[in-house]
């Protein structure tokens, strides 16, 4: 059986930000068996799939993608929106658009310290779906 659901998120700030429990709770109830696949519709912001105890691997995470794509490069001409936009849509292509996580017992089937991320890249989130 196939399921598709439509939800949009509240905006988030830049950053990478743990949603699982808003995922669920927008979602409802799960089979007992079967596959959670997310797809988000926002070319400035990602999925990810990663630690979920700990906040500063999140905030490591930021401070390296800022890293490799920093804003204001010189040679950057999608600039139109804001010094933010261009580097966002590269962190985007790297992060990825979407995560699957197998459902088993009714539960999403994701390992002890995993959880789902909303990376943002916008320095102001617009809310996704």
């Amino acid at each position: 059986m196939i399921k598709q659901t439509e939800f949009s998120l509240t905006a988030f700030p830049r950053g990478f930000h743990l949603i699982t429990n808003e995922v669920l709770r927008q979602i409802g109830t799960l089979p007992p068996e079967g596959m959670l696949h997310l797809f988000i519709k926002h070319t400035s912001a990602g999925l990810a799939i990663n630690e979920n105890a700990d906040p500063s691997v999140r905030a490591d995470f930021e401070g390296f993608f800022n890293r490799i794509v920093p804003e204001n490069l010189p040679f950057l001409t999608h600039t139109f929106e804001g010094p933010d936009d261009m580097p966002a849509h590269v962190k985007a292509v790297l992060a990825g658009t979407s995560v699957t996580v197998p459902i088993s017992g009714g539960s999403l089937n994701l390992g002890t310290w995993q959880g789902i991320y909303l990376c943002e890249f916008r320095n102001y989130g617009v809310g996704a779906n």
